[in-house]
C-alpha cells in the first residue's frame, strides 16, 4: 500500500500517517480490530475500534481502486494506447470515478453512431466544426465528405455523422462529467409517479404516488422506500435537473464563436446530453445517493444492534421461560443457572376454568420443583394474558416476572443450531428456550440469530447486504469481545466471535471441551487443534477461565502481560490475588518503571485498571420493567393516556416503542423531545424504557402515534 494513502486516510481521521501506517501492517499481520483497538495501543497510538475499523475500509477501497488502476492500465498497454500524458492522468486520479471517466474514451465499445461516422471518415470534418472558424461554412465544408462509396449522400449527412462524433466526445469528456456530477448533486429534483393502473396495488406507497423534492435534501429513509416502491413495479422515478438549464450549463465547455459552426456544435451538445449524458450520470447520481442512504440504515441498524447486544444480563438464574399462545398453548420450559433445559411441557390458560387452573398448578410445581428464580414471557400474541395468568398466581416477591422481546425467536428455533441442539423438540420448545435464555444473557443467546432477524434495522432488505453483514459482524464482534467469553460455558456460536477464532475453531474448541472436559486454564487452548500461536495471541485475552489457578485467566489482561503482572508483585512482596485486592498494593506502583520498548502506559494503565475489576462485565445492572395494568390490547387505548414502555427500534424517522399491545407505536422525530432533534438516536436508544403519551390511534391500520413530550396544560378560555 502506497505511502499517499496513509497520508489521505491520516488526514480524513486528523490523525497521524504512522497511525495509519501502523495499523496497516497490524491488520496484515492478522490482527482484528478488537485486539489491535485493546491490545496494540502503543503501536497505534491508542486508535479507538471506530478509526480502525475506517482504516480497515478505506484500505480495503484503496485496493479495489488499485486493482482496477492495473487491469486499466494492462488493457491500455495492449493495445499500444498508453501515452505518457494518459499515464500522467491516471496517476492523478482520486477514486474510480475520476479512473473510469480517463478511461472511457478508450473503453472497447459496441458500434455506435459515432464509431459508424468515423468509419465514414468524419472526423476531421467533427474536429473542422469544433475549432469554429468564424469563416467556415460548414454545409460547405461538409460536401468535400460526400462519398457515395462510404455511405455518405449528401452535406448534411456528412454533417449529422460529424455531430455524432462531438455528441459522443462530449459524453467521455471527463470535465463534462465532472462537472455534470456536481451539477447533478446541486440542482437535481426526484420525482415519483405511480405507475398507472397500480394505485390499488400498491397503496403501501400511496405517500409518494405524486412525490417532488430537492434531491439533495431527501432523508435516506424515504429514498429506499421510493427505490423500493420503484422496484416493486409501483413508482416510476426520476433524478435530474431542469434539461434545458442542464444543457445550456455545458456550452462553456466547447463555445469559442458565435458563428455557423457554433450552431452544430450547440445541435450535438444538446443531442451528446439528452442521449447519453442525462441517463448516464442519473444513474451515476442515483448510485451515489442510494449508497449514502445505504450507509445510513446500517449504521441505524449497527446502533440498535448494538444497544441489544449489550442490554442488561438478568444473569445465572433459574428461569421459567413461556411462549404465550391461544389454540395450542403455552410452550413452558425450565432452565437452570447455565441456561441447559431441564424440562417442558404445556400450559392452557383460554381453554377453560378447568384447564386454567391446571395450568396454574404446574407452573407453581414447576417453579418448587427446579428452585426457579426468575419467569420470562415472550411478548407475541398472548403474552399480556399469560403475564395476567402469571400474576394471578401470586408468587412469592423474589421471583421477578418479565416480559421479553421474542424478535427473531422463530428464526432461532426452527435454525439448524436449535435443531443440532435439540433434535428431539420442535420448534415452540426451542424458541422457549432462546426466550427464557435472552433474558439471562441476551448477547450469548443472540449471537444465534442473523442480526438481519433481530428486528431493529432500517429497510435492512434494501442495502447492500454484504456492506450490511460486515457492519453488523463488526458490531457483534466488537460486543462480544467487549465483553468477554467464558470458556468452559460459550457455544461455537458466540465462540466463534472472538478475535481470531471464526467458526471452525470455535467448532474444534467445543468438541475439545466436550472430549476433554473443562479448560483448566488459557494455555490450554494451544492444545484444541488447528489453533495456532497467532489465534491464541488474537483470542486469549478475550476468553476467560473462570476457575482457573491462575486469577489472570479470568481477567482481561492478555497472557502476554502475565511475567509483567507477576513482576508487580514480586516487587511488591505479594501475590497476584493481592494485587486484585488490594487497592493499597496497586496505588503504590510506579508504572513507568514497567515500561519496555513493546508495552508503554497505556498497556500498563489497562492492566492496573483491570486488576481492580478483573473479568468485570461492562453492561449495566439488570431492572426489572412492567408494562401498564389493564392495557393488553390497541382497542385498550385512549388519546391522552401515559404509559411506559420500551423502545424496540431507532430509525432516521422516529423510534418505535412496546407499550405491551403486541403493536409498537411510532414516536415520531417531532415527538421525541421537546427541542429540536436532528438525530434520534441522540435521545433515545434500543431498549431504553420511557414514557410515551398516545396521540393517535387507528385501529384498522393497525398504527399509533406516540410522543414523549411534556404535555402542555390546556388554557381556559377566557370572556
Amino acid at each position: 500500500m502506497e505511502d499517499k494513502y496513509f497520508a489521505r486516510i491520516a488526514e480524513e481521521l486528523k490523525i497521524h500517517p504512522l497511525q495509519v501506517m501502523s495499523t496497516a501492517q497490524l491488520l496484515e499481520e492478522g490482527g482484528t480490530v478488537p485486539f489491535i483497538a485493546r491490545y496494540r495501543k502503543e503501536r497505534t497510538g491508542s486508535l479507538d475500534e471506530v478509526k480502525i475499523t475506517t482504516i480497515r475500509d478505506r484500505l480495503e477501497e484503496f485496493a479495489e481502486y488499485d486493482k482496477r488502476k492495473d487491469a486499466i492500465v494492462k488493457s491500455l498497454s495492449e493495445r499500444n494506447l498508453l501515452t505518457e500524458e494518459l499515464t500522467a492522468k491516471i496517476d492523478a486520479s482520486a477514486n474510480i470515478a475520476q479512473l473510469e471517466d480517463i478511461y472511457l474514451p478508450y473503453r472497447p465499445k459496441k458500434r455506435t453512431k459515432a464509431t459508424i461516422a468515423k468509419e465514414k471518415g468524419l472526423e476531421p470534418l467533427a474536429i473542422s466544426l469544433l475549432e469554429q472558424s468564424p469563416i467556415m461554412v460548414p454545409a460547405k465544408e461538409a460536401e468535400k465528405y460526400i462519398s457515395e462509396e462510404k455511405g455518405v449522400k449528401s452535406a448534411d449527412d456528412a454533417l449529422q455523422g460529424a455531430r455524432d462524433i462531438i455528441a459522443e466526445g462530449v459524453s467521455e469528456n471527463a470535465d463534462v462529467r465532472a462537472f455534470l456530477r456536481d451539477y447533478f448533486a446541486l440542482e437535481s429534483v426526484l420525482v415519483s409517479k405511480v405507475v398507472k393502473d397500480k394505485e390499488t396495488e400498491g397503496i403501501k406507497f400511496k405517500d409518494y404516488y405524486d412525490w417532488q423534492e430537492p434531491a439533495s435534501k431527501i432523508a435516506g429513509h424515504r429514498l429506499l422506500a421510493i427505490l423500493r416502491g420503484e422496484n416493486e413495479g409501483f413508482l416510476k422515478v426520476t433524478l435530474l435537473p431542469d434539461p434545458e438549464k442542464a444543457t445550456k450549463s455545458l456550452y462553456k465547455f466547447y463555445r469559442k464563436d458565435f458563428c455557423a459552426a457554433w450552431e452544430h456544435v450547440r445541435e450535438a451538445i444538446d443531442d451528446s446530453y439528452k442521449r447519453l449524458l442525462s441517463s448516464s450520470i442519473e444513474n451515476e447520481y442515483r448510485k451515489t445517493l442510494k449508497e449514502k442512504a445505504e450507509e445510513e440504515a446500517i449504521n441505524v441498524f449497527a446502533a440498535n444492534l448494538r444497544e441489544l447486544l449489550m442490554a442488561a444480563p438478568l444473569g445465572e438464574k433459574a428461569v421459567l421461560a413461556i411462549d404465550p399462545g391461544y389454540r395450542t398453548g403455552c410452550k413452558v420450559v425450565c432452565l437452570d443457572r447455565q441456561g441447559k433445559m431441564l424440562e417442558n411441557s404445556v400450559i392452557y390458560i383460554s381453554q377453560s376454568d378447568r384447564a386454567l387452573e391446571a395450568s396454574g398448578i404446574l407452573v407453581k410445581q414447576l417453579i418448587a420443583k427446579h428452585k426457579i428464580e426468575a419467569i420470562a414471557i415472550g411478548n407475541g400474541t398472548a403474552s399480556r394474558e399469560t403475564e395476567a395468568f402469571v400474576k394471578a398466581l401470586k408468587l412469592p416477591p423474589s421471583i421477578t416476572t418479565v416480559m421479553v422481546n421474542e424478535s427473531g425467536a422463530s428464526i432461532y428455533s426452527a435454525s439448524e443450531v436449535a435443531r443440532e441442539e435439540f433434535p428431539e423438540h420442535d420448534v415452540t420448545v426451542r424458541g422457549a428456550v432462546s426466550i427464557g435464555r435472552r433474558l439471562m444473557d441476551p448477547l450469548a443467546e443472540l449471537v444465534k440469530i442473523d442480526p438481519k432477524s433481530i428486528g431493529v434495522g432500517q429497510y435492512q432488505h434494501d442495502v447492500d447486504q454484504t456492506k450490511l453483514k460486515k457492519g453488523l459482524d463488526d458490531v457483534v464482534m466488537s460486543c462480544v469481545n467487549g465483553v468477554g467469553v467464558e470458556l468452559n460455558t460459550a457455544s461455537k456460536q458466540l465462540l466463534s466471535y472472538v478475535s481470531g477464532l471464526g467458526p471452525q475453531l470455535a467448532k474444534n474448541i467445543v468438541a475439545y471441551r466436550e472430549e476433554n472436559g473443562a479448560f483448566k486454564d488459557r494455555k490450554q487452548l494451544l492444545k484444541v487443534p488447528r489453533l495456532g500461536p497467532k489465534a491464541f495471541e488474537q483470542a486469549a485475552g478475550f476468553l476467560r477461565v473462570r476457575n482457573s489457578k491462575n486469577p489472570l485467566d479470568k481477567s482481561a489482561v492478555h497472557p502476554e502481560s502475565y511475567a509483567i503482572v507477576e513482576k508487580m508483585a514480586k516487587d511488591n512482596n505479594c501475590d497476584i490475588n493481592d494485587l486484585l485486592t488490594d487497592s493499597e498494593i496497586r496505588n503504590k506502583i510506579n508504572l513507568n518503571k514497567y515500561v519496555t520498548e513493546e508495552i508503554g502506559l497505556p498497556t500498563l494503565t489497562d492492566i492496573i485498571n483491570e486488576l481492580a475489576r478483573p473479568g468485570l462485565d461492562p453492561r449495566e445492572k439488570y431492572e426489572a420493567f412492567s408494562f401498564a395494568e389493564g392495557i393488553h390490547e390497541i382497542k385498550d387505548l385512549v388519546v391522552g393516556m401515559t404509559l411506559p414502555g420500551i423502545v424496540t427500534n431507532v430509525t432516521n424517522f422516529g423510534a418505535f416503542v412496546d407499550i405491551g399491545v403486541h403493536q409498537d407505536g411510532l414516536v415520531h422525530i417531532s415527538q421525541i423531545s421537546d427541542k429540536f432533534v436532528k438525530d434520534p438516536n441522540e435521545v433515545v436508544k434500543v431498549q431504553q424504557k420511557v414514557m410515551v403519551r398516545v396521540v393517535e390511534v387507528d385501529i384498522p391500520r393497525k398504527r399509533i402515534a406516540l410522543s414523549m413530550k411534556k404535555e402542555r396544560p390546556k388554557q381556559t378560555e377566557r370572556w
